[in-house]
Order: C-alpha cells, then sequence, then structure tokens
C-alpha cells in the first residue's frame, strides 16, 4: 500500500537504528582485536549485526516503496541506507579475515585502526541523530574528516612496518590485507559523512 503521507518518524528511526547498529558492530570489532584469540562469542555477535544492518535497510528501502511523499530527496534516503549497510559490511569483512587467516596475535596498529573504525562510527551514529530536522551535524562531520585522515596514516604505517619486518611472505600478505580492510571501513563512514553533508546541503 503506497502511502501519501510522508512517514517521517518511521524513517528516521530506522536511520537511527542503522546509524546504533555500526556503533554496536564497530564496539564488537574493537573487541575482537582486544580479546583475540578469545573471539568464540564475538565472531557470531559480529555477524549477527551485519544481518542486522541488512534487514534494516530493506526495512528502509521497503518503506521508501511504499511511500509517496518522502522528508527529503529519495534518492538521497536510498544512498544513505546503503552508505550505513556499507559500514557494517567492511566490518564484517575484516573481522572475518582476522578469525580466518590463520593469525596467532594481532598486531598493534590493527588495534588503533579498530579504535578509529569505533569513533568515526560515533560521528556518524551522532550526525544521523541530528538528521531529523536537518539540525547542524558539520562538528560531526569535520571529525569524520579528521578520522578518515587518521585512518590513512596508520594503515600508510602498518603497511611499511609490515614490509620493514622480518615476517614470512605469507604473513606479510595476510596482515596487509587485514589493515587494508580495516581502512575500508573508515571510508565507509567517510562515504556516509558525504551522504550526510549533501543531505544537510539540500536540506538546510
Amino acid at each position: 500500500m503506497v502511502r501519501l503521507v510522508p512517514q517521517r518518524s518511521e524513517f528516521f528511526e530506522l536511520y537511527r537504528k542503522a546509524g546504533a547498529n555500526a556503533v554496536a558492530i564497530a564496539t564488537a570489532l574493537v573487541e575482537l582485536l582486544d580479546r583475540f584469540p578469545d573471539t568464540s562469542d564475538l565472531s557470531w555477535d559480529i555477524k549477527e549485526l551485519e544481518h542486522e544492518g541488512d534487514r534494516l535497510t530493506y526495512d528502509i528501502v521497503d518503506l521508501l516503496n511504499r511511500t509517496f511523499v518522502t522528508p527529503f530527496d529519495r534518492e538521497d534516503m536510498y544512498r544513505l541506507a546503503s552508505a550505513l549497510d556499507d559500514i557494517c559490511d567492511h566490518i564484517d569483512e575484516a573481522a572475518g579475515n582476522i578469525l580466518t587467516y590463520g593469525i596467532e596475535e594481532v598486531r598493534p596498529k590493527a588495534k588503533e585502526q579498530g579504535q578509529v573504525v569505533l569513533r568515526a562510527a560515533e560521528k556518524i551514529e551522532e550526525a544521523v541523530a541530528l538528521l531529523e530536522g536537518f539540525k547542524d551535524s558539520r562538528r560531526q562531520l569535520a571529525a569524520l574528516r579528521d578520522l578518515e585522515d587518521e585512518g590513512d596514516r596508520l594503515n600508510r604505517e602498518a603497511v611499511s612496518e609490515l614490509f620493514h619486518s622480518n615476517g614470512d611472505a605469507i604473513s606479510v600478505i595476510r596482515w596487509k590485507d587485514i589493515h587494508e580492510h580495516l581502512e575500508e571501513a573508515v571510508d565507509a563512514c567517510e562515504n556516509a559523512a558525504d551522504v550526510l553533508e549533501a543531505i544537510f546541503v539540500k536540506n538546510h
């Protein structure tokens, strides 16, 4: 059934849930990195949170398809739902690599990257919470740009350390992949920030 009246509260609540889910999965990633190799319950938690991200994306798209008048640009609403889901997907991929690559201990730079992922997800959650009413989120989005720069720096340093280490080639390849997937999770947060910034500019 197509709805003619904007379902503003439903949309914004779903986006808030998606932002909170991004923080939850990023928190689980940090715990996984800190507790490794004792990760038996966390691997399940991360996969379930990734599935929750998929469910929330489906719910947003389903509501969009049933709503005639939307609270802001329909294309931006699709893009934001997809960007928030991408954060969960990249975190899930990073965690999966850590769990399946046969590593023995987590490198310190990876733990630092995990913290940046979590801080970036928290800023996304804050910005999404300001979406209803199109409140000013420039402070949160600026902080996200800084975190993306920090993530780039950490990834460069981590890869440089790898190539200057005495590790075997397979270990170097595995860890390079892990570091890059952690950086992609930060990049996903920046992509979500780009969408949020576009929405703010169009509706402010």
